[in-house]
């Protein structure tokens, strides 16, 4: 942990893999501060969310902030590993005068059941613990089980693009529940501000609260200066609160079922028929009581 704090980056890799593998627990901080040390940055695939996070970056760490991004990827089928493609367009580690100020750590989603690893709480916190100024989690817009990452952020942040039908989906997936920034993508392209239009109304619907929605497009730049200022600042929507409680809550319940010592066991009883769902779930449960 010393040499991590004092910016060894192997250490803080090897500090990370053993959270990732089950060695190391961190245990959640106490804070009191109103501002977000953890944002999610969430949204379909397809829309930017990548190429919207290096032009935040930039500006974040022109704002003088150390940043360290945890792009949470799809498993490989074979080794399990991460595909790491979000670096691929990650210019911000390739700048000279930025790329000490910001750390991008891939992490494979796994054998957990939503887009987010249940590891990923204790890593954000391990970046927290040794220095870095804030985490920001870049899920893999993977649909429904996107609203898991409201269970490890303390802002959410949906990113759209025009003419997909994605506010559609969004709302089918809880996102738009969620949200406590909604941002549009690809503000270039035809549909965009009339996407944007809908969303606010959608939002707004039987709501007198809701997240502001905000037009850029990453390619050319524009509004991405006004849109980090402000996430900088956002403040957590109040009528999300109570989905992000649950989806907390139901976090943690499949890590206890996860972690539970007989898990690999019984699942072997049901692939075999030997035993079945219900009588599987109250081993398990009777077993953390």
């Amino acid at each position: 942990m010393d040499a991590a704090k004092a910016g060894d980056r192997r250490a803080l890799a090897r500090l990370l893999s053993a959270i990732e593998n089950g060695e190391l627990h961190i245990q959640e901080p106490q804070r009191n501060d109103s501002d977000w040390k953890i944002l999610a940055l969430t949204g379909p695939p397809g829309v930017g969310k990548s190429c919207l996070l290096d032009r935040l970056l930039h500006e974040w760490v022109d704002h003088g902030l150390r940043i360290a991004v945890l792009a949470v990827d799809p498993s490989s089928p074979r080794s399990g590993g991460a595909l790491l493609g979000d670096r691929v367009r990650m210019q911000v580690v390739d700048d000279v005068e930025r790329k000490d100020s910001v750390y991008v750590r891939s992490v494979a989603t796994r054998k957990t059941s939503g887009s987010v690893p249940l590891v990923v709480r204790e890593m954000a916190f391990c970046l927290l613990d040794v220095g870095w100024d804030k985490v920001v989690i870049e899920t893999v817009g993977a649909g429904q089980s996107e609203v898991r990452c409201a269970a490890v952020a303390d802002r959410i942040v949906l990113v759209e693009g025009p003419a997909r039908g994605d506010g559609v989906q969004a709302e089918k997936a809880g996102l738009l529940e969620l949200a406590d920034a909604v941002i549009v993508n690809k503000s270039d392209l035809d549909g965009a501000q009339r996407h944007a239009d809908e969303l606010r109304e959608s939002l707004h619907l039987g709501h007198e609260e809701a997240p502001e929605v905000h037009l850029v497009s990453a390619l050319h730049g524009t509004g991405i200066a006004d849109v980090a200022s402000t996430l900088l600042s956002v403040e957590q929507s109040t009528r999300a609160g109570r989905a992000r409680w649950r989806e907390r809550l139901l976090s943690h319940h499949e890590r206890q079922l996860l972690q539970h010592i007989k898990f690999e066991l019984l699942l072997s009883k049901i692939e075999e028929g030997l035993m079945s769902f219900d009588e599987a779930y109250a081993e398990l449960r009777n077993g953390n009581e």
